[in-house]
């Protein structure tokens, strides 16, 4: 089922709880609320939200990540998607797809070459939907 409704935008401060909400919900990983403060304060405009009804369903978190030669060099840094969550009773409805698309455009439109990002291999549902925008298994962490 498909929802037509969902509004895609970048976070603003005021999702932080929701945020948090969200996360504690769906992930194991458990950022501390510092962590989540920081990303939006840094790295926002290369994030989303998804809202239905005034209300954050889901949400990517990207922030980015520069190696040693980025710093001589005027290429842009690689961007990390560092996580990745809708909340159980909205999965199955292209949302977390719609969000996927939108970050992939910003991250484009702001001259990011490169993407990453991390999930558990027993993760199938997810690593299928990233594999279909081009996200490749590179290595397999322990």
């Amino acid at each position: 089922m498909k929802t037509t409704n969902v509004v895609i935008r970048n976070p603003e401060m005021s999702d932080l709880q929701r945020i948090i909400h969200i996360n504690r919900v769906c992930l194991p990983e458990n950022y501390s609320v510092t962590y989540f403060i920081s990303i939006l304060r840094k790295y926002k405009d290369i994030c989303v939200v998804a809202e239905i009804e005034d209300e954050v369903v889901g949400y990517i978190l990207t922030t980015h990540e520069k190696s040693y030669f980025s710093v001589f060099s005027a290429t842009k840094p690689k961007a990390h998607i560092v996580s990745v969550a809708v909340l159980p009773d909205y999965r199955g409805r292209g949302i977390g797809k719609r969000m996927i698309e939108e970050v992939l455009d910003i991250l484009k439109e702001n001259h990011y070459n490169e993407v990453f990002l991390e999930v558990r291999v027993s993760n199938y549902i997810a690593r299928s939907l990233y594999m279909k925008y081009g996200f490749q298994d590179t290595k397999i962490l322990k």
